[in-house]
């Protein structure tokens, strides 16, 4: 299921936000980010944005995903840039505020949910194509 991830700020005051997820619940959890921005108050400077998680020998990496500067690049589009939580967003550079949204997908580990949801979406998408059928001539 996909979960609104309401997202974080970052600011002078609060550099990082760490997000987490029950690792007992036997799911897999992804954080797709979708856009980093500048919010009201920021100054003309360069914010730059890292993601701390960990490899696969459990060190720390950052990784800067995103620079922004009012005057030049105050949004970014991520477009669903796929996290394994829990992960850690630091403002390395700049005073923010810098805020990040996106998506929380939880995915089931059991078979049977995997069907579900595959039966779920072939339905929907079939009464969205009984619905939108009959609008489509009537566009031309």
């Amino acid at each position: 299921s996909h979960l609104l991830f309401p997202g974080c700020e970052l600011t002078a005051s609060t550099k990082s936000y760490t997000f987490q997820v029950d690792e007992k619940d036997d799911a897999d959890h992804i954080l797709a980010l979708s856009v980093v921005c500048l919010t009201d108050g920021a100054k003309d400077e360069c914010n730059v944005v890292e993601v701390v998680g960990r490899n696969h020998e459990n060190q720390e990496i950052a990784v800067p995903v995103a620079n922004l500067k009012l005057s030049c690049q105050p949004l970014l589009s991520l477009d669903n840039f796929k996290l394994q939580p829990p992960v850690t967003f630091r403002l390395a550079a700049g005073s923010g505020p810098v805020h990040l949204a996106g998506w929380h997908r939880i995915m089931h580990r059991e078979d049977a949910s995997f069907e579900e949801d595959d039966d779920d979406l072939s339905e929907e998408d079939e009464e969205e194509e009984k619905e939108l059928a009959p609008i489509m001539p009537a566009k031309k």
